[in-house]
């Protein structure tokens, strides 16, 4: 059997309520030890972009950019089964000691790959992976499922939630959340796609797709329930920021309008995106410069 099929097996047994955590065999962990190692090795993904952005089925979110990212809802059943079925066990990290039902990933591979994770908090859980020459600067937390490409920088104060796909050669300024997706198994995680450059104390949450090559300005949030602005295609639209856009927050009016509470009237968040000017690419040109 693949490992697909022994993970939909297993898990089609715990919905059943015919495996838990007391009747697991040796078998059963070993399906999940070779699960975690395949999402450690990026052999398997919770999320692909796939084919063209025309017909969209369900399980899928358009891509910011061509094509489509589509869940593998198969492998988040495969993380969901590792909470479900793994028993909380004391560990130890750094002389800190701690619960839970995954170990740390060991990092053993990441410097034969170029990549570097720095000191004194940076935190990759087991079931991440990592590509090369990427960057983990403390304190950096990257979690189960979750995809980095090559030459990306993870830096100071970043978390990268579950199953969130980030692409390659992108740059995640400090204090920036990468928002997590497990559940339910058919919805799309957060997708940073190739060349993003966020700024400092960016929020991207509930499945938001960032296009490729876009520079989005410091604590700007990223949601499908804010409005995105796009004023290159004179549009308004949800979930999703198209690529090679320059994106900032800016606030807007918003349908409460005048009231004693609100003197000038009530506003709210917005993003607006523009076409990506020279300067901005030749800034970040110079900004990964410093990297290499």
């Amino acid at each position: 059997m693949t490992l697909q099929a022994d993970v939909s097996d297993l898990w089609q047994r715990y919905d059943d309520d015919d495996v838990d955590a007391g009747t697991a065999t040796a078998d059963d962990y070993d399906t999940l030890d070779a699960f975690l190692d395949a999402l450690e090795a990026g052999e398997v993904r919770a999320a692909e972009k796939r084919g063209s952005a025309e017909g969209t089925s369900a399980g899928s979110r358009p891509s910011a950019g061509n094509g489509e990212w589509e869940v593998n809802e198969w492998v988040k059943r495969g993380i969901l089964l590792n909470f479900g079925l793994r028993p909380t066990e004391a560990r130890s990290y750094g002389g800190v000691d701690y619960h839970d039902v995954l170990p740390l990933r060991e990092t053993g591979d990441l410097g034969e790959r170029g990549t570097r994770n720095t000191p004194d908090g940076t935190t990759i859980r087991r079931g991440a992976y990592l590509g090369s020459d990427c960057i983990m600067m403390s304190p950096s937390f990257v979690n189960v499922g979750a995809h980095v490409g090559d030459g990306t920088l993870v830096d100071s104060c970043d978390t990268v939630g579950s199953c969130a796909q980030i692409g390659e050669n992108v740059k995640l300024g400090a204090n920036t959340l990468i928002g997590g997706v497990l559940e339910p198994v058919e919805d799309a995680p957060v997708i940073v796609e190739d060349g993003v450059s966020l700024g400092a104390g960016c929020r991207v949450t509930s499945g938001f797709v960032v296009g490729e090559n876009t520079v989005v300005g410091e604590n700007t949030l990223l949601s499908p329930r804010i409005p995105v602005y796009d004023l290159v295609e004179e549009e308004v639209i949800y979930g999703r920021l198209p690529p090679e856009r320059r994106a900032f927050t800016r606030m807007v009016e918003s349908s409460i309008g005048d009231h004693d509470l609100f003197a000038g009237g009530a506003y709210k968040p917005a993003v607006v995106a523009m076409d990506i000017e020279a300067e901005t690419r030749d800034a970040t040109r110079r900004e990964e410069a410093l990297r290499e």
